[in-house]
Parts: C-alpha cells; structure tokens; sequence
C-alpha cells in the first residue's frame, strides 16, 4: 500500500511549551491508523496542523503526494475532519448546516441533493433534516458532524475522539459506516480515541507522549512487546498459586497471574496440571501497553 500521510520531523511550540517534537511517521492508503496520547500530548496539534489550521515551526507534512508548503488549499480537498467538538450552526436546521459546508466545495443544485440523500441513508438521519442542530441528541449530532466531513468524498477522514459520550449503540451505528467507508472508498481513517477497543481494531498505532513518538506498531507488535499474557486461574487457592512463584493478584473468584508471552503461560501450565485446572489465558490489552509506554492512564476529554 502506498503511504497517503507522510510526515517528518515535525516540530511546534507554543512559547515555552513544545507541543510537539521532531514526529515522524507514515500512515498507508486505506488503513485505520490510531493517534493515542493522553491530553496535551501533542495529537490535536498534529491534526490542526495536518489541516492547514495550524502553521508548523519546521518539518515536512506529505499528504497524497501534495507538500502542506506549496499545496495546503489540495490537501484540505483530501481530508474530512471531525473535530472532538462539534462545529455545527445550532440555530441552522441540519439540511442548512450541511448545504452551506457542501457550498464551500462548489457542490450545489441537484450534486448536493443527491449527496445529501446518499449521507442521510447511510447515517440514518433522513427524519432530522429539518430539525435544528440545537434540539438533537448528543449521538444524532455526531452522525451529522461525520456527515459534514464525508460531503466532499475525501480521501482521508480525521476523527478527533469522535465517541466520546455517545451511547453504545451510536458508538456502534458510527463504527459501521466507517466500515463500510474503507471497503467501498478504500478510505483512510485517522483516528485519536481513548477507548482502547477502538484503538485494538487499529492497523497500525502511534502513541505520544510530550509532544513526542514513543511507540508504534501493530496492535499486535505492541501487545508482544510491552504487555506479557495474562492466566486467570480459577477453582485454586492462595497457597497453591504462590507455590508458581509468579506475579498475581486476586480478583473475584480466582487469581490472575502475569507471564511474559505466551510460551512461558503454557510451560507453567503444563508443569503443574494438578493447579491448572480451569483457567483461561489472555493477551495483554492497549490499555496495559498505553499504561507501559507512558506511565499514564488514558482518559477522556479535550488535548492540545
């Protein structure tokens, strides 16, 4: 696959606080690529960035083959963006917010109508087009912000913590459009969150710390190398468990133990059937990983 966004020793500061520092990486045609940090870490500055909203102190930014120097008003046509806080008119009904955004595109008349019909259908929201943006729920805004985003068929669409707040089943009627925009479009998805489910169905993660890249890979590379695999064991007791000279604690009704991977869980296993009895075995999660690269706990709510 080709690389769509390439980005290079990408510098930003902010009098004495440095945003972001020296960040380099790629992201290939088509992917689902997670940008995690914990607020202020530097993501929203990349994006703003990426966006033309924000100038660069120094680095390159490659965006479909278009240098955000000499082509920002081309690159702005590649992306779609849905920011962390909706940007929608209140006042406006939501045909009208989304008529006014197509506009700025040149796309009117009977090029809108049907681009309108399209993005209703496949967001489900054909009965609130003349409800005004202030009177709808959470979840039914955020359909319309990705609406708004998806009016000129980008190539790349940006999601700034796009489910945060929303119930599960929004969260979910949101996920399957995306789906479906990567099959059909073979669109690019460039997502911050801090629900990490979200991030495991990644293909490729970059998180940040301070403005700078501190991990990447696969969901899978990064479980392998900075989680080990986790045995919880049930229907034993204290006495036997620490017999394993493992790390554990308990929890519930049975004991979790912490092994390096994989290999180590079933040679432990396989040494001492008489305790392993009913037990189950489970990789570790982004979660741990995030919590290993950093130190920190990622949560919600607004970054810089």
């Amino acid at each position: 696959m080709r690389k769509i966004i390439e980005i290079s020793n990408l510098y930003k500061s902010f009098g004495e606080v440095k945003a972001v520092q020296d960040l380099s990486f790629c992201v290939k045609e088509g992917e689902l690529f997670a940008f995690l940090g914990v607020n202020g870490a530097g993501k929203s500055t990349t994006i703003n960035i990426m966006c033309g909203q924000l100038a660069k102190d120094s680095g390159t930014v490659v965006i479909d083959e278009k240098n955000l120097e000499s082509d920002v008003t081309g690159i702005k046509t590649e992306i779609g963006v849905v920011f962390q806080n909706s940007v929608l008119d209140q006042a406006l009904s939501v045909k009208e917010n989304l008529r006014s955004r197509a506009a700025l595109y040149g796309i009117a008349g009977e090029e809108f109508r049907k681009r309108l019909e399209e993005l209703s259908k496949l967001l489900s929201f054909e009965d609130l087009l003349k409800r005004t943006v202030g009177k709808l729920s959470g979840g039914q805004r955020r359909r319309i912000d990705i609406a708004r985003a998806l009016l000129h068929r980008p190539k790349i669409l940006v999601l700034d913590e796009p489910t945060t707040g929303l119930d599960p089943q929004t969260r979910q009627i949101i996920w399957n459009v995306i789906d479906s925009l990567r099959k059909t479009e073979n669109m690019t998805v460039f997502l911050t969150t801090h629900y990490m489910e979200e991030a495991a169905d990644a293909d490729y993660v970059v998180i940040l710390d301070s403005g700078r890249l501190v991990a990447q890979g696969t969901p899978l590379e990064l479980k392998n190398k900075y989680t080990g695999d986790f045995i919880t064991l049930y229907a034993s007791d204290e006495e036997s468990v620490k017999k394993l000279g493992v790390e554990y604690e308990r929890i519930r009704d049975a004991f979790r133990l912490f092994v390096p991977n994989t290999a180590a869980a079933a040679e432990l296993i396989i040494n001492n059937p008489t305790i392993f009895k009913d037990f189950e075995i489970t990789k570790g999660k982004m979660d741990d990983v995030f919590l290993s690269v950093t130190g920190k706990a990622l949560t919600g709510g607004e970054s810089k």
